[in-house]
């Protein structure tokens, strides 16, 4: 069967952000996408897992139901913060370390050619302020994928008139000027981009109430959020353009469309 791909806006700039569980969309990285939303930017959030996992469990009895759940709160919580198409894969919560990478970094970079996104965002490797090993997997695989979705040599079997490589020009990592004193320490990734998301504060922390299930991590969220709440931080992990870097306000400085 012939591959067609997903019709998108090839005259918009796009944004695309790799994450680990439902929910790391709008506590990560949801001022951001609310906000280049407005700026007329398309966005795709891919996330990884269904949270299946998870300690929260809401009213699910089973890994099946918790996951049926969370991808409705997910859906919700992109429908807050516009996002132009959000999608939630299969991988087991919990055990991203323990897939086979070359099939995961596939499956993203096949992602990637479809979208074919100007920007990219993730966590970074270390695992963002709560070191979870799913976040530091979604980091590994979203960057190999970054970087090989535009070679012709990775997953030739993907590439067809319908499907090209696509070399997108920037990768974000998330970061922060905080740790968290009960968990495991990390190694944040340096601030090379302060995004103001003041105008949207309120839509990350309402799509965050969209994940029912997480309410138990609501409140010390949502303070956190609100004291730091004006900036979602960055750090920008590769670029095709060459030079030093320089301090940014907007992930898509420098970028030129297609």
């Amino acid at each position: 069967m012939a591959f067609t791909c997903p019709r998108y806006n090839r005259t918009m700039l796009r944004l695309m952000c790799v994450t680990a569980h439902p929910d790391d969309e709008a506590g990560g990285f949801g001022g951001s996408l609310r906000l280049y939303h407005e700026r007329g930017v398309e966005t795709f959030v891919l996330c990884l897992t269904p949270g299946q996992a998870g300690s929260h469990r809401g009213t699910a009895q089973s890994d099946a139901e918790l996951a049926e759940i969370r991808r409705k709160e997910f859906a919700a919580s992109c429908q807050i913060l516009k996002v132009t198409r959000g999608l939630v894969l299969d991988y087991p919560d919990g055990q991203l370390h323990r897939q086979e990478t070359n099939k995961v970094v596939a499956e993203i970079t096949r992602h990637v050619r479809e979208f074919r996104p100007h920007v990219m965002m993730s966590f970074g490797p270390e695992g963002a302020v709560t070191a979870h090993t799913d976040h530091s997997m979604a980091s590994v695989f979203a960057t190999l994928a970054f970087h090989w979705a535009g070679r012709d040599n990775r997953f030739p079997e993907q590439i067809s008139a319908a499907l090209k490589p696509h070399r997108a020009q920037k990768l974000y990592y998330a970061t922060a000027t905080f740790a968290l004193p009960d968990r495991q320490p990390v190694n944040l990734p340096p601030i090379t981009a302060s995004i103001d998301i003041a105008p949207f504060v309120e839509d990350k922390i309402a799509a965050f109430k969209a994940h029912a299930t997480q309410v138990p991590l609501l409140a010390r969220w949502e303070g956190m959020v609100r004291q730091r709440g004006g900036q979602e931080l960055f750090h920008l992990a590769a670029t095709t353009a060459y030079g030093p870097v320089v301090q940014e306000t907007d992930l898509f400085a420098g970028v030129t469309k297609d």
